[in-house]
């Protein structure tokens, strides 16, 4: 047998090490090639790592969590052969050691399902290769306690579905649960009952903060604990707003985007910078330096399955009402599907955060540090306005904004707030060249 060296592949753009986020194999699983082995995070941006052989999982080199540097050996995988074919995958003859032959008996489990693949139509998806154990009714397919291992879209689809995945048997490797899996379990009708009357449960998870949910928590940490915070909620009459949005929509060439809230705010907060230029800064608070920004780089923070990062509107100055809604819809799908850039993810001068339809009546959110500051959306509502003779229905939304009070003062937050609010107000000032 020989042994085949996998290392820290170079990801590129000057990064040096990555942190490792997910194992999809553990000793002694059967591999093939382009299997993927693992994945690793860096700066927010994920990477799969694949296997460049078939063979045996003989020794795994980093747990989850650990940063690895780069060319630093992470798994080696015992192949057939007298260590004559290829080594590792920067070229090192001296990475495959030992000789002989695989006992032919041994076969090769089929190839891993993807992580990130969507699921399949039933009809296109071929049934997997069953073993006796995991044949016949449902039951506990692993002992009590052990996590069920499956990729985050198989969660997602056992948690809409209502499967506890510890009851489900995994054809994968290591056992891990694939969507052919999941789907076979629920065509059987094998979904759990839920048992009347009330229990008492005293299960405690551990979960590692590992890869994106921990570099959200670092600088949310970073940020509350270096900025001190003013929050200021101002209430804001969008009606004529969201009918000329309608309008705008409707009469639209099909080759421009569809509008939502978001590019009319963009280019609000344009105008309003042009008239306060410190709130677009970036505060050294090391060296005690403002670096105050003639481009306007928006971040816009959007919810991921794998948590909040913040895409960046670069030079929304330059762009027009359209531009800026093509440009918001490329980087949200760029966000969503894991594709977006490590220059797509920073560079940002002020950022925009919005729950939607969830947005609540009022948040203070956290300044994207070292900006000095943040505009919130809350949500949109229909309430009852007082016009001095009558209450009318108007569409309204509150604006939750926070400053960094070392550098923007509680007066000059106002100011820019209500300048914000007038545009939105009177929709057509935004198109109004100064």
């Amino acid at each position: 047998m020989a042994e085949h060296v996998i290392k820290m592949p170079d990801v590129g753009e000057g990064v040096a090490e990555a942190e490792l986020v997910e194992w999809h194999v553990k000793v002694g699983d059967l591999v093939r090639e382009d299997a993927v082995l693992a994945a690793v995070m860096t700066d927010k941006a994920t990477v799969e790592i694949p296997s460049p052989v078939e063979g045996r999982i003989e020794w795994l080199g980093a747990e989850i969590g650990d940063t690895v540097a780069v060319g630093s050996a992470i798994v080696k995988i015992e192949v057939a052969g007298d260590g004559t074919q290829p080594a590792t995958d920067d070229g090192d003859p001296d990475a495959v050691t030992g000789e002989g032959t695989a006992p032919q008996s041994e076969t090769l489990p089929p190839p891993p399902v993807k992580e990130m693949a969507k699921p399949k139509p039933e009809a296109t998806r071929p049934a997997p290769t069953r073993t006796a154990s995991t044949a016949g009714p449902a039951g506990a397919p692993r002992p009590e306690g052990e996590r069920p291992l499956a990729s985050p879209a198989v969660r997602l689809r056992a948690k809409e579905a209502g499967v506890d995945l510890r009851q489900v048997p995994g054809t994968g490797p290591a056992g891990r649960i694939t969507h052919e899996d999941l789907d076979q379990f629920v065509a059987r009708g094998s979904a759990p009952t839920i048992m009347a009357g009330l229990r008492r449960d005293n299960s405690v998870e551990e979960i590692k903060v590992v890869g994106l949910r921990r570099r959200i928590a670092e600088k949310m940490a970073l940020a509350k604990s270096r900025i001190p915070h003013i929050t200021y909620v101002e209430e804001v009459d969008v009606t004529a707003l969201e009918e000329l949005r309608a309008k705008l929509n409707a009469e639209k060439r099909p080759d421009r985007a569809k509008l939502t809230m978001l590019p009319f705010l963009a280019r609000a907060m344009v105008k309003a910078i042009a008239e306060q230029p410190q709130i677009n800064s970036i505060y050294d608070d090391d060296a005690g330096v403002i670096h105050r920004h003639g481009g306007v780089h928006i971040g816009i923070a959007a919810q991921t399955p794998g948590g909040l990062i913040v895409p960046v509107v670069r030079h929304a100055e330059a762009r027009d009402l359209w531009d800026c809604a093509a440009e918001i819809g490329r980087l949200a799908d760029a966000a969503r599907s894991g594709t977006a850039t490590r220059e797509e993810l920073s560079g940002s001068t002020i950022t925009i955060t919005s729950l939607g339809a969830m947005g609540g009546v009022a948040t203070t959110p956290v300044i994207n540090h070292p900006e000095v500051a943040i505009v919130g959306v809350n949500k949109m509502m229909v309430r009852p306005v007082w016009d001095g003779s009558q209450f009318i229905p108007r569409k309204m939304m509150n604006l939750s904004s926070s400053f960094d009070h070392r550098v923007i003062d509680g007066w000059d937050a106002a100011v820019f707030v209500q300048r914000i609010k007038a545009l939105l107000e009177t929709p057509a000032l935004i198109f109004v060249e100064a």
